[in-house]
């Protein structure tokens, strides 16, 4: 033990001697991380650092909507007894209120292009910006996508404005720390900071959207909605949204957008004003043990392809039912969702190698994907062939008319003389709501749901009569 003494000492006096320096390990590791994480910080400043280079291209947003409101003493008007007591007068079914909104905004150019979400601008009919400066601009919706959840407005300001810059979120890790900038409940220009909690989470506000949010736990509340979520480098890797919360405010779990995702979205918003998805023309699901063992799989990696769209990319390329497809495009493919997504963002007319396991057997197809439009005028087809029936979205007076939510429904505008539908009493005029207790939106909802209906099969349908204005349950069969 004595020798062990003399040691230390000795070690400590030739370091005196020498000049050298004792690192704590830990010291060392930060040091490390700070400089990946800036040229210019260490990890003691890094939030610092980013707040400062960021907060001015984060801004306050502000919206006006309008909305329909059903009013609650509609159900009564008739009601004798209300009119005899209450003297209830004609009243209409819904009416409009004026709301107010806020929530966050980052700028992406100096064009003055803002990126936020479409839940916070996509049903706005007035839009101020608040700049961290203090200046204020009207702004205008240049496209939305509601399917992602993003959006894009725009102002007009003189000179120089500041922006951010984009990161890569395919090249983010779980635990990576990020910092999270936005206006919560009004506070402005409000700092949090936290790790990544987990990546590709899916179905979190909608099981049919093409979101595949990144999970964080840097603190998220009502008005960061479409600020930034930023790694050390002071580079937005997500677009915040959501959050899971049974209190209202923030319980540890928030929910971005990542930026490769909203980047793609806010350059096909901007250069179109819209997002053309592609489209592949099939059914898919996620593996189960049981599929994977029926498909010979060793592994439960994959899309398992329910159903083929007749004339569809899928079917043209030989792509069958029970077929799984585990690669596309060069990537694996984990589940369902993944390749939904990757269909989406695959440009219009592109041909791309799909990896399929047929019967356990591994095969190559080649795909040209096409446009959701494409699937409009096939599935468009597949309707008048097992309904015999034509649709089109509902006109706008109608909708008020009936008390029904935008896009809610479709209504039929030709019927085959002896067709399904004919024959189950339908006339042209009357609006279809739901099939097989299954609600739908617009063309797209209908047209994804009479893609799934198989020969002979027998359905329930959920109508309008447009003679009446009653709803009621319709039973009919496939052709």
């Amino acid at each position: 033990m004595k020798g062990i003494k003399h040691l230390f000492f000795f070690t400590v006096l030739v370091s005196v001697f020498m000049g050298w320096t004792f690192v704590n390990p830990a010291q060392l590791l930060l040091a490390q991380a700070a400089e990946k994480a800036s040229p210019t910080v260490d990890l003691t400043t890094a939030i610092i650092w980013v707040a400062k280079q960021n907060i001015p291209a984060v801004v306050h947003v502000e919206v006006t909507e309008r909305q329909e409101v059903t009013n609650p003493l509609w159900p009564f008007e008739n009601d004798p007894f209300f009119k005899r007591f209450f003297g209830l007068p004609k009243m209409p079914r819904k009416f409009k209120r004026e709301m107010k909104g806020l929530g966050s905004g980052m700028i992406m150019d100096s064009q003055g292009h803002i990126l936020t979400n479409s839940h916070v601008a996509g049903g706005a009919t007035k839009i101020e910006v608040l700049l961290s400066d203090g200046r204020r601009f009207p702004a205008k919706v240049v496209g939305t996508d509601p399917k992602t959840d993003l959006a894009v407005i725009q102002i007009s300001a003189q000179g120089t404005l500041p922006r951010v810059t984009f990161g890569d979120s395919d090249k983010l890790e779980v635990g990576e720390w990020v910092v999270a900038i936005g206006h919560p409940r009004g506070l402005d220009q409000t700092v949090t900071q936290g790790i990544i909690s987990a990546k590709h989470r899916r179905g979190i506000t909608d099981p049919n959207s093409y979101q595949d949010f990144l999970q964080t736990d840097a603190a998220i509340n009502p008005g960061n909605s479409g600020g930034p979520l930023l790694n050390l480098q002071g580079e937005v890797i997500g677009v915040n949204a959501a959050i899971a919360s049974e209190s209202g405010g923030f319980e540890g779990i928030g929910f971005t957008i990542p930026s490769n995702i909203a980047l793609h979205i806010a350059k096909t918003l901007i250069a179109h004003g819209k997002v053309e998805r592609g489209w592949l023309g099939v059914t898919i699901r996620d593996l189960t043990p049981e599929l994977a063992k029926s498909s010979r799989l060793e592994t439960e990696r994959g899309a398992y392809v329910e159903d083929v769209v007749k004339g569809g990319p899928a079917d043209k390329a030989g792509i069958k039912e029970k077929d799984v497809i585990i690669d596309y495009w060069g990537k694996e493919i984990t589940d369902s969702g993944m390749l939904r997504n990757e269909v989406a963002n695959t440009p219009i007319g592109q041909e791309v190698k799909v990896t399929i396991i047929r019967q356990g057997k591994k095969e190559e197809r080649t795909v040209r994907i096409a446009s959701l439009e494409a699937l409009t005028q096939v599935i468009a087809a597949i309707g008048k062939e097992r309904l015999g029936v034509e649709v089109k979205p509902i006109p706008a007076r109608e909708t008020e008319k009936y008390g029904l939510n935008p896009n809610q429904g479709v209504v039929i505008t030709k019927l085959e003389a002896k067709g399904p539908l004919q024959k189950a009493g339908f006339e042209v005029g009357d609006i279809i709501l739901a099939i097989n207790d299954q609600p739908f939106e617009g063309l797209e909802g209908f047209d994804a749901l009479v893609s799934t209906l198989k020969p002979n099969q027998k359905i329930t349908l959920v109508a309008l009569d447009h003679r009446t204005g009653d709803t009621g349950a319709i039973e009919a069969v496939v052709r």
